[in-house]
């Protein structure tokens, strides 16, 4: 039987969770974002971190006794945990919700517009206050990448430029705005920008290329 189509970007409410699996998987991976915020921001005696790694090294150990699946694509051979677009929604490196190293980008479209909201704390510290630039590039890889589904061709990101108009704070919330420009299949061009208390940060343009379909990677990325 085939799954439902699923579309986590259709609103500007975050997609629940497929599964129990994956609501217990955001949890922890939330905890895990905040022990990183914590442990950056923080300055405990040479014995307290001792005893913390301790800790957290036998539950490592203890996690890793578990069933592993390496990848997108041994979740999806493994039947239980969704289809593509649901495990990109969760395991995706920048907009996975069940990926610790994921800031929490919260991405929709709206009249054939992306739109997206996100707030990065000093885990993602570049210049003093602001975000590195390295994270300004990857939120835009992420969000014009999930933007050019709106043209039903997604590809791969073939070229990236980015304006650094001025530096992007921290614990802000950044407003991302996305278009289409074109659409030449195989290749889409996407222009965004990033705008933090109203002013534009930086902004980008996105030329993504869609792969021959013999690569079966490139077959699970549509969500049409």
């Amino acid at each position: 039987m085939t799954e439902p189509f699923f579309n986590p970007y259709a609103t500007e409410q975050v997609s629940p969770p497929y599964s129990e699996h994956w609501q217990a998987k955001r949890r922890l991976a939330q905890a895990i974002r905040e022990l990183t915020e914590v442990l950056v921001t923080s300055a405990p005696s040479v014995a307290e971190m001792d005893s913390i790694s301790e800790r957290l090294e036998l539950q490592a150990r203890q996690l890793a006794e578990s069933t592993r699946l390496y990848g997108l694509m041994a979740f999806i051979r493994d039947g239980n945990h969704g289809q593509h677009a649901e495990l990109n929604h969760e395991l995706n490196s920048v907009g996975g919700w069940s990926n610790p190293l994921a800031p929490g980008l919260n991405m929709w479209f709206e009249d054939g517009v992306a739109h997206g909201r996100v707030s990065l704390g000093y885990a993602y510290e570049g210049p003093p206050e602001h975000l590195h630039g390295g994270h300004v590039a990857a939120l835009f890889d992420q969000f014009m990448g999930m933007t050019q589904i709106l043209a039903k061709h997604p590809g791969m990101t073939a070229r990236l430029n980015i304006r650094y108009q001025r530096p992007t704070p921290l614990n802000t919330e950044l407003v991302l705005r996305a278009e289409l420009v074109s659409e030449n299949h195989p290749k889409t061009v996407v222009k965004a920008t990033i705008s933090a208390h109203g002013k534009v940060t930086a902004t980008g343009e996105a030329l993504f290329v869609r792969p021959s379909r013999r690569n079966p990677a490139v077959r699970k990325m549509s969500l049409d």
